[in-house]
């Protein structure tokens, strides 16, 4: 049973080190102005991440386009996951093409893509980056470990410094509810 207990122990210290360094609270802060700016703006937010990042990229989508604590309207928002898309893609182009063929044919200048990688060196999400860079977009890293690669590939990078992907995880879920309560907060104030 004391596995259960250093699991529970070892997340509340992730949390703990993450939430104490004030530079992280300041970041979370800019990605909830970048995706607002950018709603405001027309502009749509795509997500993308591998595995349980993918599953993570999808929640906040479907919290945007549906609802979180209140009904409000809906924000444009996708989660890049089809499964038409992505196995022609892969089987077309290769695995790291499928976020960035994705990003290449719907994203425009004033958008916003949310990477994730508990790594920071997918390199499907670095393709996606790249695209989404090269079209004006801006990018929002939720990322783990030192960051990898992609910490100084986007514009607001958060990274969990965990060597453990589920630990890593569980803070990612963490600000992305925070980022739909922040961009609910401006744009849906009457809802607070």
């Amino acid at each position: 049973m004391n596995y259960i207990q250093e699991s529970l122990q070892l997340a509340q210290k992730t949390l703990q080190t993450f939430v104490e360094d004030p530079k992280n609270i300041s970041l979370i802060d800019q990605a909830v102005n970048t995706f607002v700016t950018s709603f405001k703006n027309k502009g749509r937010v795509f997500s993308c991440g591998n595995g349980g990042s993918m599953c993570d990229s999808l929640h906040f989508a479907e919290e945007l386009t549906g609802r979180y604590r209140k009904d409000r309207a809906p924000l444009p928002a996708t989660g890049i996951s089809e499964a038409g898309h992505i196995t022609c893609i892969a089987n077309d182009f290769g695995f790291e093409h499928i976020f960035s063929r994705f990003v290449e044919a719907w994203g425009q200048q004033g958008d916003v893509l949310l990477a994730i990688s508990t790594s920071g060196n997918s390199a499907n999400v670095i393709k996606a980056v790249e695209v989404a860079r090269s079209k004006g977009m801006k990018i929002v890293g939720l990322l783990g470990k030192d960051g990898g690669k992609l910490k100084s590939m986007v514009d607001v990078p958060l990274v969990i410094d965990c060597p453990i992907t589920d630990r890593i995880q569980e803070i990612h879920i963490k600000c992305i509810h925070i980022f739909i309560e922040g961009i609910e907060r401006q744009l849906f104030p009457e809802n607070y």
